[in-house]
């Protein structure tokens, strides 16, 4: 059989045997992240977060339909399609590898390859291929719907075309595969930027291939174009061409007065009668690298025309529609992702600068229908800061991350930072712990799961570690097995074949270290990042690959063959071709390294197994229609952050669950769009309750109003009275919807409304809220003529107003819609409103009634028992076969949270049986394997002696504490800084020892002994 023939049945073998790992491990649901949203978003193809992802939702709504009429099989054949896009990225690395390894053998071609060196490339591939199918971070993307598989399968498909088009020495046929190539790429651009860092390789590549007598000169221009390339994709391309339309659309609607859509009408027309014209121009004089140059950009083009889905389904305003991009001003914005800001790459500040100017930078434009044009409402603010520095790494002044830099680096409160300390950072923390740390993941060893874990050393042993670490499943111990075989074939590439070594190198380094210095990480990221970098590590497995085609000729044993080798890998005898090899020694030698290798994958393939296996894993989904039953009919719901919220859109979007309720996500409340959104009905919930209207909250207005103690506008005694009495909310909003001079002070360059009381008043309609019957008897005869209240901030921000708003505008209304807010928020999300808070489930409802003292809300326990006991879904929380990361178990730590509140409400109440049924119920389904018990579970411990369950409690308390004692004996013992888990272990110790004393339970010694034993440590 051919070498063609057994290569395709190589890559189509290793296609079918990741595929069917991706599929038996995929998560079976939605899961936490983005994938909630993007699954939502392509099931009914709608707009995602910016820049958005069409092409991935356009496939992902294709296999959304396999699931028929059973919705909730949906998520699941979304996620197939990750499988198996990770799958054919496989496929194309075998065949990758395979081509690079064809030239390893000087003047050898698919067509006159021996024996020997047929199965040794075969063998080769295949394992390169497997070995990077169980890296921890692609198998990560494998098995869920994120954009980064199908990323993958771009740069895999990219990569291998371009390999293949150097093997053609056609003009035309090799033409054809570059603009194959180049609408490849411009599909890509459809799921996610990261194929474009892959072009300066290719253009080394092509460079090679056109030019005879290459040099480092010649590599230098062709990398250099390349990232010309890259530029004009990047600035020219996806956020330059809409620029220009909208400067059109702009002079021809705003000079001219001709109507919308004009501009945009009359740039398509000259730019693509330009681009046709160009390439009949080309052709016709036979032109024929302007020709291909034109195809190839024109083939961009089409493939980035999936864009357009974006920009449709946005004029039709469906319930997600972030940024809504539904003209071309909002589309250049939702493009160029100005929602994130801006990081600066090769000058800007340091966390330590000031600021010192503030100047206007671009127009933001929006459209006005009433008066036939667009009209300027804010401008892009440009902030000038002291001490610039070049290349700033310590960049970042978000809240917080000026402390978090001086911890990394060590440096006192008032030191400023110099450009050793940038530098510093740079490596220690940018490369190291956010790029070599994730590349020790792949190829060395994994110490753990938990966030912020390291590379697990070679030699590391689980002799003298605390069972928490020796037992998690994201222990991988991989002995650097698979780093040795790649250094083995990198060595082996770049004395074998300088140019393609450079090649392969660039590949590694662009999607690798060039990212980390591209993306400029602050000191802090929401999760670990590894999964940007999996680009990296494809570069990384195709030497893995060719070191068995070192250690296959090695592993001959002849003396010549293994002379030959190091001779060939030597810097002047690059051209030496391998010895004549017996046939008996070929085997020998192929087997060998088949052995080495697929032992290899195999420990990579076991290690990674439990931590990477999400079958019958659902809590995100329950854990989301928990959270929606919490919630009584036509509710509020606020929520927080990503994972508070896209499980809830999955939800509701595809599996139509509680759509009455409407979810109103915090960090999203401060931006225009979405105000917007709140204000109309959707399924079955109405409008939110908003008073204020689009010139009130549009960007750029009322993004922050300060309070105000000493008020210019006001006389020092209406301010005392405000302040005292409290300032009526409702009133002040009028004020604010009015535009009244009076809340506006002038700041300087800057105007800005203001809060002249913290204390605020809202009025209460007490007979509307009697008739609906939500106060539970006994508090009924506490509620006042108003609610009162002291806000806990010195500021609000746009999102806090408009959560005042919808509380001031319902309880004017009546009271008629429910309000919640989830029990996971920020203390600054509820505002001070905690004492009106009741807890029914896994979030708080606003009452009109407080209980004084309340500092985490107070408890329904009739509502709260009937959720938790019997309404809420925990499915396969307490089977030990299913994996939690450390990053998903933080969500059932809030259901022991909550199942704690309740059972001690009902032992306030005197229902001490209800009270025993809730905790055994608590650890029946959150026992400590699978989910470990945390800070939230001493507590527990109390209400398990109160109700007699004295077993129990010294069970749960024996397995908290000698994990703590365990815990801290190793920080001590290793010289750990940690201070949170210092901290948190030692705060279990401390709270299991008092819990013990105070029930005088008879072995509380035992744990007062264990306590002492560190009181004195810790103060140290």
């Amino acid at each position: 059989m051919s070498f063609r023939s057994l290569n395709n049945i190589g890559g189509w073998l290793v296609f079918a045997i990741s595929t069917t790992v991706y599929i038996l491990t995929l998560e079976p649901t939605a899961s936490f992240w983005d994938c909630g949203e993007f699954i939502a978003s392509a099931f009914k193809l709608q707009v995602p977060h910016p820049p958005g992802a069409p092409f991935f939702l356009l496939v992902g709504r294709l296999f959304s339909l396999l699931a028929g009429n059973d919705l909730t099989q949906v998520a699941y054949w979304v996620n197939v399609s990750s499988a198996i896009f990770s799958g054919l990225t496989i496929l194309f690395l075998f065949w990758t590898i395979s081509l690079l390894a064809i030239k390893m053998y000087p003047q050898a071609t698919p067509d006159n390859l021996t024996p020997y060196q047929t199965y040794t490339i075969l063998a080769s591939a295949f394992i390169g291929a497997l070995a990077y199918t169980f890296t921890d971070s692609f198998w990560f993307s494998a098995v869920e719907a994120e954009v980064y598989a199908m990323s993958s399968f771009f740069t895999a498909l990219v990569v291998w075309a371009t390999f293949k088009w150097d093997l053609i020495d056609d003009e035309v046929q090799s033409n054809r595969w570059l603009i194959f190539i180049a609408y490849a790429t411009g599909l890509s651009i459809g799921v996610h930027l990261l194929n474009l860092v892959t072009m300066p390789a290719l253009g080394l590549l092509y460079y090679y291939k056109k030019y005879k007598n290459p040099n480092i000169y010649g590599a230098i221009v062709a990398m250099m174009g390349s990232l010309v390339i890259i530029v004009i994709v990047m600035y020219g391309v996806i956020t330059g061409l809409p620029v220009i339309a909208g400067n059109f659309e702009i002079f021809f609607i705003n000079s001219i007065g001709l109507p919308f859509g004009t501009g945009i009408s009359v740039f398509i027309i000259l730019f693509l009668g330009a681009l046709v014209a160009g390439i009949y121009y080309s052709h016709a004089k036979n032109k024929v690298l302007l020709n291909t140059g034109l195809l190839a950009f024109a083939f961009v083009l089409i493939g980035y025309a999936s864009y357009g889905v974006i920009l449709v389904r946005a004029q039709y305003n469906p319930p997600i529609n972030e940024n809504n991009p539904n003209d071309i001003m909002r589309v250049v914005y939702y493009l160029k992702r100005e929602q994130y800001g801006d990081r600066p790459l090769l000058f800007g500040t340091t966390f330590a600068s000031k600021l010192v100017d503030q100047e206007k930078g671009t127009a933001y434009y929006r459209k006005n229908d009433k008066k036939g044009k667009y009209e300027i409402f804010d401008y892009k603010t440009t902030n000038k800061y002291d001490n610039n520095i070049f290349f700033p790494r310590i960049h970042s002044r978000a809240p917080g991350h000026a402390q978090l830099y001086r911890e990394i680096l060590q440096l006192s409160p008032d030191e400023t930072p110099t450009m050793g300390d940038n530098l510093k950072f740079f490596f220690q923390h940018q490369l190291g712990h956010m790029y070599w740390r994730y590349f020790g993941w792949n190829f060395i060893g994994r110490e753990s799961d938990e966030e912020g874990a390291g590379t697990l050393s070679p030699f590391a042993s689980n002799d003298f570690i605390p069972s928490e670490i020796a037992n998690n499943k994201g222990r991988n111990q991989l002995y650097a097995l698979p780093l040795i075989i790649g250094l083995l074939g990198f060595f082996y590439q770049m004395f074998r074949n300088r140019n393609m070594f450079y090649v392969t190198f660039m590949i590694f380094f662009m999607t690798g270290i060039a990212l980390i210095v591209y993306l400029n990480s602050p000191p802090v990221e929401p999760r670990e990042r590894d999964y940007i970098y999996a680009g990296s590590f494809y570069g990384f497995a195709i030497w893995i690959g060719l070191g068995i085609m070192a250690l296959a000729q090695l592993f001959t044993f002849e003396r010549n063959a293994i002379i030959a080798l190091i001779t060939a890998i030597t810097p002047d005898n690059k051209k030496t071709e391998l010895t004549t090899i017996k046939n008996s020694s070929a085997l020998r030698g192929i087997i060998g390294s088949l052995i080495v290798g697929i032992g290899v994958v195999s420990i990579m393939a076991v290690e990674g197994w439990d931590d990477h296996n999400r079958s019958n894993r659902y809590h995100s989904i329950d854990f989301a229609r928990n959270l929606l039953n919490s919630c009584a009919p036509n509710a509020i719901l606020f929520t927080g952050g990503d994972n508070d919220t896209f499980p809830l859109w999955y939800i509701q979007e595809v599996e139509g669950v509680r759509r009455d309720v409407r979810v109103c996500n915090l960090s999203l409340l401060g931006t225009d769009w979405y105000i917007e959104q709140m204000k109309r009905d959707t399924y079955e919930s109405k409008a939110l309750p908003i008073s204020l209207v689009y010139d009130n909250f549009i960007q750029g207005t009322n993004e922050q109003i300060p309070y105000l103690q000493q008020h210019p506008n006001f006389n020092p005694s209406d301010i005392k009275l405000l302040q005292e009495k409290g300032m009526n909310l409702y009133e002040y909003f009028q004020l604010l919807k009015n535009n009244e001079s009076v809340l506006s002070v002038d700041f300087g360059n800057f105007k800005l409304n203001t809060l002249p009381s913290k204390r605020l008043v809202i009025e209460l309609d007490k007979k509307a809220i009697a008739k609906q019957n939500f106060v539970p008897k006994g508090l009924d005869s506490l509620m006042q003529d108003a609610i009162i209240w002291d806000l806990n901030m010195d500021e609000l921000y746009k999102s806090d107003l408009l959560v005042l708003d919808i509380i001031a505008t319902n309880a004017k209304n009546g009271w008629q819609r429910p309000i919640y807010f989830a029990t996971n928020l920020s203390n600054a999300n509820y505002m001070g409103l905690l004492e009106y808070m009741q807890q029914e489930g896994i979030a708080y409802r606003l009452m009109p009634v407080p209980i004084k003292g309340a500092k985490t809300g107070y408890v329904n326990s009739d509502l709260m028992y009937e959720n938790l006991m019997k309404k809420f879904l925990y499915r396969e929380l307490n089977n030990p076969n299913v994996y939690y990361s450390d990053t998903y178990r933080s969500f059932p730590m809030n259901l022991r949270k909550a199942f704690y509140k309740l059972a001690a409400q009902l032992l306030s109440e005197g229902k001490k049986d209800k009270a025993k049924e809730v905790v055994l119920k608590c650890f029946e389904i959150l026992p400590d394997n699978p989910n470990l018990y945390d800070v939230y579970t001493p507590p527990l411990i109390d209400v398990l002696l109160q109700v007699g369950e004295v077993k129990k409690a010294e069970e749960v308390a024996n397995t908290m504490t000698r994990r703590a004692d365990e815990n801290l004996a190793y920080l001590f013992e290793i010289g750990s800084n940690d201070e949170y888990k210092i901290q948190s272990n030692f705060t279990i110790i401390a709270q299991v020892a008092s819990i013990m004393v105070e029930n005088k339970n008879p072995n509380a010694p035992k744990y007062e002994a264990i306590y002492q034993k560190y009181v004195n440590r810790i103060e140290r």
